[in-house]
């Protein structure tokens, strides 16, 4: 239960939510658009989310969806990560996704809640930012698509009334070479210590991390290292570490020193998995 109560909206269309939220921001009711709810639930119950008007994406169809358009996946920010593991649209996001949090929290938990929020984990945009994929942002001008490198810098940026609608991804990205794995420090189920995705195009691996710093990010930097065909393995691990943004985490999850030890050993695991596969 929340200690506040709420007033409960359900658009069906794009532009009845927008149209919602500033009017009711206008009443001052600091309106609050969900698509799971997760992250108020929680937030909510520990006095750092606070509401008197939810607005409610599930009811609108564009969030919804999951298809290809021509040589394009577009994926809806309602989707629950447990209906993307069912569809397997995209199998490095569905591998990701398929291990935030549990199965009965995956059905709540949706693509667009779990990027936009506070939590510093977000998985589920490590594929997104290697894919470079673009996104659909609904707010008070219209529709607009935007690379996702736009407007996500460590957390996704929108302007007040704005909410993401979909993901896009081009065809190429979707079968290419990847590999992705969550370390934790000690249970199978407890909360992650480093997330490492990476993916293969144009002989070139990329790299993202969640868990590392107080947010997920791929590095062009990182990259660069990885990518330095000339030098061992371990050369190129060690240079990744030297150009990781800062700061490092470090607290009851797991020290600075053992998240980079983690890292160190997934970044050579990734090497090796995908040096020698060609896409």
């Amino acid at each position: 239960m929340l200690p506040f109560d709420f007033d409960y909206y359900r658009p069906e269309t794009l532009k009845e939510a927008v149209d919602l939220y500033h009017y009711l921001n206008q009443q001052g009711k600091q309106p609050f658009y969900i698509s799971g709810g997760t992250e108020l639930l929680t937030l909510g119950r520990i006095d750092l989310a606070f509401t008197e008007a939810v607005i409610d994406l599930k009811g609108i169809p564009e969030c919804h969806v999951i298809q290809m358009n021509g040589n394009h996946l577009l994926l809806g920010s309602s989707l629950s990560l447990s209906a993307i593991e069912e569809a397997n649209p995209f199998p490095l996001l569905t591998k990701t996704a398929s291990e935030i949090a549990d199965h009965t929290a995956r059905v709540k938990i949706t693509l667009g809640g779990n990027i936009c929020a506070q939590i510093f984990y977000r998985e589920a945009v490590l594929p997104l930012l290697l894919a470079d994929s673009r996104i659909m942002i609904m707010g008070a001008e219209g529709e607009k698509i935007v690379p996702i490198h736009d407007v996500f810098h460590g957390q996704l940026s929108l302007n007040s009334g704005e909410f993401l609608v979909q993901i896009i991804t081009e065809r190429r990205y979707l079968q290419a070479p990847y590999f992705t794995v969550k370390r934790r420090q000690q249970w199978e189920t407890g909360y992650p210590l480093i997330t490492l995705a990476a993916l293969k195009i144009e002989q070139k691996i990329r790299v993202a991390v969640s868990g590392l710093c107080p947010f997920p990010f791929r590095s062009a930097a990182v990259e660069e290292s990885i990518n330095a065909k000339g030098e061992s393995m371990n050369t190129r691990v060690e240079g990744a570490l030297a150009a990781l943004p800062q700061p490092i985490l470090d607290d009851v999850e797991g020290s600075k020193e053992y998240r980079l030890f983690a890292l160190r050993n997934l970044l050579l695991d990734a090497i090796e998995t995908l040096d020698h596969e060609s896409y």
